[in-house]
């Protein structure tokens, strides 16, 4: 029988929010370490990064019964990163210090770690602890460009499903219409074998009057 709840596995398994995981533990630490608590921006870059990694969790837990609430949520995730991409590259900025470029050996570096899936959590955390702030902070602009393109595949997949099974409402239309045409074979059913009764019924009359 079909369901309203969609097949939804564990978000922890999502490469994306892995990586959304390591994000917040770097930013987190960058923040503390090198940064003013007196900086509003420590509480705006922090907040961007938890918002990117939780909203990826209520997607995945949401889509259970809406795809449209996932794929919005999965949205915010992905607009929340974006923004805490400003900040570090605004920090970087004002600072002096470069961005590295997209095919530099230090981006390469990074971005074949990223793509590990067997890495542990706290690599990169653990890699910052030893690196310069300048470092920390592009480690980071290079694992939340991974995010971001894995959020981006997971709404165009969405995307398509979507288009293709719709959402709540259709699905609840679906199952009152199939509900709705099994109920209609069992009435011509039972109106068949009333009038199979009824056919040997005459017959037996006609047999007993002979």
């Amino acid at each position: 029988m079909a369901s309203l709840l969609r097949p939804s596995g564990d978000y922890r398994s999502l490469l994306s929010y892995r990586k959304a995981e390591q994000i917040y533990d770097l930013t987190y630490y960058f923040c503390k370490a090198y940064l003013s608590s007196r900086d509003r921006t420590v509480d705006q870059m922090v907040q961007a990064a938890r918002s990117g990694k939780q909203n990826i969790a209520e997607g995945k837990e949401a889509g259970l019964v809406s795809m449209e609430t996932e794929i919005k949520l999965m949205n915010v995730a992905r607009a929340s990163l974006d923004e805490l991409l400003a900040d570090y590259e605004y920090v970087l900025r004002v600072r002096g210090f470069p961005v590295w470029e997209k095919d530099s050996r230090e981006s390469l570096f990074v971005r074949k770690k990223g793509e590990d899936k067997c890495l542990a959590r706290d690599y990169f955390l653990e890699l910052a602890r030893t690196r310069p702030p300048e470092v920390v902070a592009n480690m980071a602009i290079c694992l939340i460009f991974q995010a971001k393109y894995l959020l981006m595949r997971q709404l165009r997949f969405l995307e398509g499903k979507f288009l293709g099974e719709g959402g709540m409402r259709e699905r609840m239309s679906r199952m009152r219409r199939d509900r709705g045409d099994r109920g209609d074979r069992g009435d011509r059913g039972d109106r068949g074998d009333r009038g199979d009764r009824g056919d040997r019924g005459d017959r037996g009359d006609d047999g007993n009057s002979l």
